[in-house]
């Protein structure tokens, strides 16, 4: 595993560090995102986040990792609870394996990114149905959790950050079927449609996550997607045992995952 996570940070970070300067030309940054006005500054528009980890266990700890730096990140930036649903399985701060019992760390010296984290849909609520009734607006349709989706207008600007692992097309869930592309560009085309948004950035960590744009989605709805990884090749977890640097040596588990934490550390 050392030898193999080694790799992964000499390949990986040219591809990620390609993936942000492509953004950035495009003005569709997350800085970009943080910065652009909203109600509270007197402007039309409201910011949105959705954040989805799709895994669950402990030995998947780095998405639900990802996820709780995101919602700070997002919080920092002066959204509100309100506007960031957050879906993560919530069995990572309380598990045994943990050696820091209710604390979840995305660096090797980082602080706690769990504290105050909302938990909107948790444990078995944290489902393809659900994902996809947040994302779209649609309050009925969702079973369970906090019932909080994203009811965003023509004039608003939504972040949608998914880590999880992935394959040919699809993108896995803890507690339900795979998430689909064809289902996601999907629900992102009836958002468009239905005067959803004025912008949509999406940042999709997992293997093969280009397979769930390219060619499917269209380039004239709004929406700006970059992935981990292509539509053929693994997207890598990092700060895990044996990389440099690596955990702190309590943890037999990666932190994060090297896309994620690149746009995260990205300050």
């Amino acid at each position: 595993m050392a030898a193999t996570t080694r790799l992964r940070c000499l390949l990986f970070p040219f591809l990620v560090q390609l993936l942000l300067l492509l953004s950035a030309a495009a003005g569709t940054r997350w800085q970009d995102f943080l910065r652009l006005p909203s109600e509270g500054d007197g402007a039309a528009g409201t910011r949105w986040a959705i954040l989805i980890a799709g895994s669950n266990g402990y030995y998947n700890y780095r998405h639900q990792a990802d996820v709780c730096h995101a919602y700070q990140i997002m919080k920092k930036g002066g959204l509100k609870d309100e506007n960031i649903v957050v879906f993560m399985y919530d069995d990572i701060a309380g598990s045994p394996d943990n050696p820091r019992p209710g604390v979840i760390i995305n660096h090797p010296a980082g602080g706690d990114v769990y504290a105050g984290v909302p938990k909107d849909y948790t444990g078995e609520d944290v489902t393809v149905g659900n994902f996809l009734a947040a994302l779209v607006g649609n309050r009925s349709a969702v079973t369970g959790g906090s019932g909080k989706v994203v009811t965003s207008g023509p004039d608003d600007h939504v972040f949608v950050f998914y880590s999880d692992h992935g394959g040919p097309g699809v993108l896995g869930m803890p507690s339900d079927d795979y998430l689909y592309a064809k289902d996601l560009v999907r629900a992102l085309k009836q958002k468009r449609a239905a005067g959803g948004f004025k912008s949509l950035v999406f940042y999709l960590e997992a293997c093969e996550s280009g397979s769930i744009f390219e060619g499917l989605l269209p380039k004239d709805i709004g929406v700006y997607a970059t992935t981990a990884a292509n539509a053929e090749e693994s997207s890598w977890g990092t700060y895990c045992p044996g990389d440099n640097p690596g955990p702190p040596p309590e943890f037999d588990t990666c932190l994060g995952d090297l896309y994620s934490v690149a746009w995260m550390e990205d300050r």
